[in-house]
Order: C-alpha cells, then sequence, then structure tokens
C-alpha cells in the first residue's frame, strides 16, 4: 500500500504573529517553523503505525512551497517517511495547492491519501476534501480512527452526542485529528537516515489560484476586566445592565 501524506509549513504557536505590505503578506522575519501538528501528530504518525503493521507499506510525504519548507520535510523524514517531493510553488491558495497534489497522488497511484484536519495558521480545513474531489475519490473528514483492511478503510469520526464509523474502498483521502495516533518525537537513527532520504522538487502545474488576499488584521487587543468583591453583588448587577456588552 502506497500513502501519501499532506506536510504543511506553519509558524511555531509560540511565534509573534505580525503582517507586512500594507497588511497584505506575513511577516516571517524570526519566525520559527513547525510542521503543522494535525499533518505530524495524527496523519504521519498514523501512517507510520500503519508502516509498522505491514512492512510493505510505504510512505510519501508531499509538501507544496519553497525551498524553505525542506527542513520541515527532513523532520518528517526523520519520523519515518521513505521519501519526499515538495512541490515548487510560493504563496498558493487553498485550492491551487490541492490541485498540485492531487495531480501528484493520480500520477502516483496513491491508495491513501493523508492530511490533517488543518492546518494552525489559516484553520481553513478544506484541501483534504478538494483532493479528493480532484481525485475523484471517496473523502473521510475529521477522522479519529482508522484502520485499512483489505482494500477499505474504516475510519471513526467524532459526531455531535457520539462517534459515526465509516468504510470506504481505497484508493481514499482522510483528513486526521486528535485521537488518530500520539505524538512522536525524531530518535538520532532517524534524524540521520533523513539526510540521505530521497527529496525531490517537482514542478508546479499551471493550475491558476481562486482566491487572493486582501488583507489581514490582528484581532483587538483584549479589554481589561473588573473584579467585584464577593460581598457587592449590587455592584454586579450595576455593571451587568450598564457596562456588560454582547460580542
Amino acid at each position: 500500500m502506497k500513502i501519501l501524506v499532506c506536510i504543511s509549513k506553519t509558524p511555531d504557536t509560540t511565534a509573534k504573529i505580525a503582517f507586512e505590505d500594507n497588511n497584505k503578506k506575513f511577516a516571517a522575519d524570526g519566525v520559527q517553523w513547525i510542521i503543522n501538528p494535525y499533518d505530524e501528530w495524527y496523519a504521519l504518525v498514523r501512517a507510520i503505525e500503519l508502516k509498522e503493521a505491514d512492512a510493505s507499506v510505504s510512505i510519501h510525504l508531499i509538501t507544496v512551497g519553497g525551498a524553505d519548507a525542506e527542513p520541515i520535510l527532513r523532520k518528517a523524514l526523520a519520523l519515518g517517511g521513505d521519501e519526499s517531493f515538495r512541490v515548487h510553488l510560493e504563496n498558493g491558495d487553498a485550492f491551487q495547492v490541492a490541485a498540485q497534489i492531487a495531480g501528484f497522488a493520480k500520477a502516483g497511484g496513491y491508495d491513501l491519501v493523508l492530511t490533517g484536519k488543518e492546518t494552525i495558521d489559516y484553520n481553513g480545513s478544506s484541501i483534504g476534501g478538494m483532493i479528493a474531489e480532484l481525485m475523484d475519490v471517496p473523502f473521510l473528514s475529521h477522522a479519529t480512527q482508522l484502520n485499512v483492511s483489505g482494500g477499505k478503510a474504516t475510519a471513526v469520526r467524532e459526531i455531535e452526542g457520539g462517534e459515526e464509523t465509516n468504510e470506504a474502498a481505497l484508493p481514499l483521502v482522510v483528513s486526521c485529528q486528535k485521537g488518530m495516533a500520539e505524538q512522536r518525537i525524531p530518535n538520532m537513527k532517524g534524524i540521520m537516515g533523513a539526510r540521505t532520504k530521497p527529496l525531490k522538487v517537482v514542478d508546479a502545474d499551471t493550475t491558476a489560484a481562486l482566491t487572493s488576499i486582501e488583507r489581514f488584521e490582528l484581532p483587538p487587543a483584549k479589554a481589561g476586566v473588573k473584579l467585584v468583591p464577593a460581598d457587592q453583588p449590587e455592584e454586579l448587577v450595576r455593571l451587568l445592565h450598564e457596562e456588560a456588552r454582547v460580542i
């Protein structure tokens, strides 16, 4: 079975967020970049677990971006990927990125495409569904469990008040979320081995972006809080009537 894991480069969660070029561009200077946690902790690690259970499984990694994304791919290789591919495309929108991955996956004959449920910077949660549509294969979103056997995949998804179990034939696209697997840390053997594992650059196709960014905006600064002593309920009532507002 051939598995393709989609890897995204995202800012570290502790990074200070700022914008430039009249708020049209993310200010990347000084930002520490990481693998998108949903891609790493859940999609990639579950792929590794499937390979551990079946040595015939191969894991390929793909990202869409510039050369600055290659250290992220190397870390993913250190965790357990076999080969990696970078589609050379700067600043593509979600559809453009999905089209690159879908075209690569179709040409490569992959049985299973795994993505994180979303990236932690844009939170769009749209790439997986677009890839599946462009590949004309089933899509199971926000899966918390995934098992593959006999050419079929069984996935568990959380729904309101419970869980839902779905089954679909391969090839298939699955987006993964918390519960799918447990985070792993690359060991020294994996880090050293990642230096020699293949990392190939692929030219992007001519798919055009469908959207563009007009501007970014930071959320408003948090307002202060007022503490009301427990023995002054009348003051609390007054504040609720006169100053409190619904956001």
